[in-house]
């Protein structure tokens, strides 16, 4: 499937924060046809944004750990994709590389153990979401290459998601490119011609710690349940 991407032009200016650049991206999806969208937010750097995106839209938020798995003396080179409950080969790559099995085999079981251990400490006992017949809506600060995207897109449809739209401040034009060819949808706010690091495009760019990344989630589930909003 070949998917429409909505991008911005170059821009000059940067986003103050994760927070605002959440709010901005927000008001552009809210002119994006979404049927029953979940906003997947890539961690860490990715939460902040999607929590102003499911907070706007008034829709759930959940994380999406991923992890590449990438091939023998070529790491750069991914042969699949690992999240909770779903693992992702690419069989092709795999067989005309000649990845061994035994190689394979321990590469998976490593990066699943990442995995699950990161995506019990952020979501702190709550069970995942249900991707099945939904937009799976994945959020994250920026895209340099779109590698971990695009890993994100294969979890996010082997876990059952009807539709896939990446939506995230900024983007390379390489990664748009690149996500375009995999996703229903991809939304930028802006595609700098030079785009340097995702870094360079936020004033406050810092990192953004596990325990924010459990406020968050905790906070977007309490507005779901008792239509809770925050102050501020």
């Amino acid at each position: 499937m070949i998917a429409t991407s909505v991008a911005g032009s170059a821009m000059s200016k940067v986003f103050p924060n994760r927070c605002v650049a959440g709010r901005e991206l927000a008001a552009r999806l809210a002119g994006v046809r979404l049927h029953d969208p979940i906003v997947l937010a890539l961690p860490r750097g990715g939460v902040p944004v999607g929590y102003e995106v499911a907070h706007a839209l008034g829709v759930p938020l959940d994380v999406l750990v991923v992890r590449k798995v990438g091939a023998p003396d070529q790491p750069e080179l991914a042969i699949g994709a690992v999240g909770q409950g779903a693992t992702v080969l690419d069989r092709e790559t795999i067989a005309l590389i000649g990845v061994p099995d035994d190689y394979l085999q321990a590469a998976v079981a490593r990066e699943r153990l990442d995995v699950e251990r990161r995506t019990a400490l952020f979501r702190a006992g709550q069970p995942p979401l249900d991707l099945k017949g939904k937009t799976a809506l994945l959020v994250d600060d920026g895209l340099a290459t779109g590698a971990t995207a695009e890993a994100a897109v294969d979890v996010a449809r082997h876990l059952g998601a009807e539709r896939v739209v990446v939506a995230v401040p900024v983007a390379s034009e390489e990664a748009v490119k690149r996500l375009s060819a995999k996703t229903d949808e991809v939304v930028a706010l802006a595609t700098p011609a030079f785009f340097r690091a995702v870094g360079y495009w936020y004033e406050d760019f810092s990192a953004t710690e596990d325990a924010e990344v459990q406020r968050l989630l905790k906070v977007s589930r309490l507005e779901r349940e008792t239509h809770y909003r925050p102050k501020g």
